[in-house]
């Protein structure tokens, strides 16, 4: 299937709710007015119940039980009200996709978006749109599945989904890959084009005449991820460690892997909103 009829395939590519959406656009402004994202998220009970849910979490450990949204957005602040709407629509966007364990592709998304965000704030990026990028770098591979559910199954066998090398392996027999796709799918759901640019040179974010400083921060945090999820040892990661992509933005292997997300248990309590 070429690009563009993927992109178009009714089934592959959810609609964004319109309350994300509106959510989504009010945050992306430069100054957002937390009374506005309030009644934004008011609007939607399923995403006003999550919102009080994570508000009266353990991981926030309040004095007193949070009871209406404008607090819990004042508790929570905008990257966590800004994180838990982008869980929110893909939770309930993405549910059984073929040859996809969701549980160990969330887990991995959800550590690479903290990856993302910790790197970001070392490099004086915007950490929020680091996280966001970071959740939804891989969202092509859930849509490839499910619009080609028979061509992907001989990929997924030789090359699983979150193997090192996985986007090469789409590469040779589509002449595109995941990137391509999420790339394309966040410019229909109008996401920043920063966003975009990022989803689609995280692969190669540093080649020819394109300079991507968040596509490369992308690049470093789904190395290490995988790494991660296929337990690489110090050697492996020594052998894979993608060092032009850390020389161009000044991280070496230590600091990439010393660099441990400072808020990686409010991924954990983010990722019931996947499920």
């Amino acid at each position: 299937m070429q690009l563009e009829a993927l992109l178009n395939y009714p089934r592959a590519l959810p609609a964004m709710p319109r309350a994300v959406s509106d959510l989504l656009s009010e945050m992306n402004k430069e100054d957002p007015s937390p009374k506005r994202v309030s009644e934004l998220i008011a609007r939607d009970p399923a995403l006003t119940t999550r919102v009080l849910r994570l508000s009266n979490s353990a991981f926030f450990r309040v004095s007193r039980k949070i009871g209406n949204v404008d607090e819990a957005v004042a508790m929570l602040g905008m990257t966590h009200v800004r994180s838990l709407v982008m869980a929110a629509a893909l939770g309930s966007s993405f549910k059984g996709v073929p040859g996809i364990d969701l549980k160990q592709f969330w887990r991995y998304s959800l550590r690479t978006a903290e990856i993302a965000k910790s790197l970001a704030g070392t490099l004086y990026q915007n950490q929020g749109n680091a996280f966001t990028a970071g959740l939804i770098h891989a969202i092509g591979i859930l849509i490839m599945h499910i619009a080609m559910p028979d061509e992907m199954a001989p990929i997924d066998m030789g090359t699983p989904a979150l193997d090192l090398n996985r986007a090469r392996a789409e590469l040779l027999v589509f002449d595109y890959c995941y990137a391509d796709v999420g790339a394309g799918m966040a410019e229909r759901w109008q996401f920043p084009a920063e966003t975009v640019s990022a989803l689609r040179h995280q692969i190669k974010p540093f080649e020819g005449e394109t300079y991507d400083a968040l596509g490369g921060v992308i690049h470093l945090a789904s190395w290490r991820a995988r790494a991660e999820e296929i337990q690489l040892d110090e050697q492996g990661l020594a052998a894979t460690f993608p060092d032009m992509v850390g020389l161009t933005l000044g991280l070496d292997l230590d600091s990439v892997l010393g660099k441990d997300p400072e808020d990686w248990e409010f991924s954990q309590a983010l990722g019931a909103f996947l499920d």
